[in-house]
C-alpha cells in the first residue's frame, strides 16, 4: 500500500478528522508564499516581507505596508483547488470537524467549508479603525495610498494578524478543543516554524497524525504517516 493509499484509508476510517494547514495548501492556487522571496520582490522592496508585515512597520510606514499588502496578499482572482474542495467534502460528510488554518485568503469559504478558524485572520475583513465600519477586500485592493474610511475618513486597518501582534484568543481555544479530541490529525502545506500557531498541533492526542508537505518538518520522526507530495494531488484521490 503507498503512502497516498495509506491516507486514503485513515481518512475513511475516521469521524472526527482535523485538518491543519499553511501557505502550501493555497500555493497551488497560484498564491504565493510571500516567504519565498523572488527576485521580483527584490527589484520593488527594500525591506524582507516579516519586517514589512510587521505592527510596528504598518504604524511607521503605512503607505509602504500597503503597497506590499495589495501587491501581494490580495490575491482575489483565486480560486480553490482540489484540498479545498475536497476538505469541504469532507465537511459536508460529517467526518470533518474542523478546518485550522494560517492562510488569510479565505479560500477555505470560497470551497464551502463552514467550520473555519483562521488563527491569522483574513483579507476579507476590513475595520476602520475609529468608527470600527466593515470594509471588503475590494474595497482595499481598488483603494490608493492608506485607505480611509468612507464614513469618518479614519484609516482602514486588516483584520490579520501582524507580526508582534497576539492570537485572537477564543480560536486558540476552539482550535485546541477540536485538535485534542480528533481522532485524525492531517497538517498540510505548512513547514511548522511560525509560532504559536504551530505548536497548536502538539495538542493532538491520537494515532493518526498525516503530515502533507513537500519539505521536511520538525514533526516528521512524530507523525504516523508522511507524504512530500502537492496536497491538491494527494487529495484529489478522496472520494467522499
Amino acid at each position: 500500500m503507498t503512502a497516498v493509499e495509506q491516507f486514503v484509508d485513515m481518512v475513511q476510517h475516521s469521524n472526527n478528522i482535523v485538518f491543519f494547514g499553511g501557505a502550501g495548501v493555497s500555493t497551488e492556487s497560484g498564491i504565493p508564499d510571500f516567504r519565498s522571496v523572488d527576485g521580483l520582490y527584490n527589484q520593488k522592496y527594500q525591506y524582507p516581507p516579516e519586517h514589512i508585515l510587521s505592527h510596528t512597520f504598518y504604524r511607521e510606514n503605512p503607505e509602504e505596508f500597503y503597497r506590499f499588502y495589495r501587491d501581494k496578499m490580495l490575491c482575489l482572482d483565486a480560486k480553490p483547488n482540489m484540498a479545498h474542495i475536497k476538505l469541504a467534502e469532507l465537511e459536508k460528510a460529517g467526518k470533518l470537524k474542523a478546518i485550522i488554518t494560517q492562510n488569510i485568503d479565505g479560500l477555505h469559504q470560497k470551497a464551502g467549508s463552514k467550520n473555519v478558524l483562521e488563527l491569522h485572520g483574513s483579507v476579507h475583513r476590513n475595520f476602520c479603525e475609529h468608527c470600527h465600519k466593515f470594509f471588503d477586500a475590494e474595497y482595499i485592493l481598488h483603494s490608493t495610498g492608506i485607505p480611509k474610511c468612507d464614513a469618518c475618513g479614519g484609516p482602514i486597518k486588516p483584520d490579520v494578524v501582524l507580526y508582534e501582534e497576539g492570537l485572537d484568543n477564543d480560536v486558540i481555544e476552539q482550535a485546541l478543543y477540536y485538535i485534542s479530541h480528533a481522532d485524525m490529525l492531517i497538517i498540510g502545506g505548512t513547514s511548522l516554524v511560525v509560532y504559536p500557531a504551530a505548536g497548536l498541533v502538539r495538542y493532538y492526542n491520537g494515532h493518526k497524525l498525516v503530515l502533507i508537505n513537500k519539505s521536511s518538518t520538525d514533526m516528521d520522526s512524530s507523525a504516523d504517516l508522511v507524504i512530500k507530495e502537492p496536497i491538491g494531488k494527494v487529495f484529489s484521490h478522496i472520494t467522499v
